[in-house]
């Protein structure tokens, strides 16, 4: 097997690769719907929350504790009447929390 030298980003090599080309696409729509419900979410709760993974019309949200995982729960009927609103595809939010040791890896 020869190896090239040639340099590829992410976007280039996911025009050549249809399960690449469906993950930039699934990051882009994950970032999206982020953007879309930022300006809801209180201030301080922005940093600790994360766009997780699209599966189907079921969104995930990662979070960094408990105590914003109950506080998106009351948004969530805002959260995503905006979504709906701004056309996405979303028909359920899911929230995950993420656990401590995940982001000392």
């Amino acid at each position: 097997m020869r190896r090239s030298n040639t340099s590829f980003s992410v976007l280039q090599a996911s025009l050549d690769s249809p399960t690449l080309a469906r993950l930039v696409d699934l990051s882009g729509q994950t970032s999206a719907c982020l953007r879309c419900i930022a300006p809801l979410l209180p201030s301080g709760l922005r940093q600790g929350v994360q766009a997780g993974p699209l599966e189907g019309q079921v969104w995930c949200l990662l979070v960094e504790s408990t105590a914003i995982a109950a506080k998106l729960r009351q948004l969530q009927p805002s959260l995503l009447e905006r979504l709906v609103r701004e056309g996405h595809d979303i028909t359920a939010i899911r929230l995950k929390v993420r656990s401590a040791s995940a982001g000392t890896r």
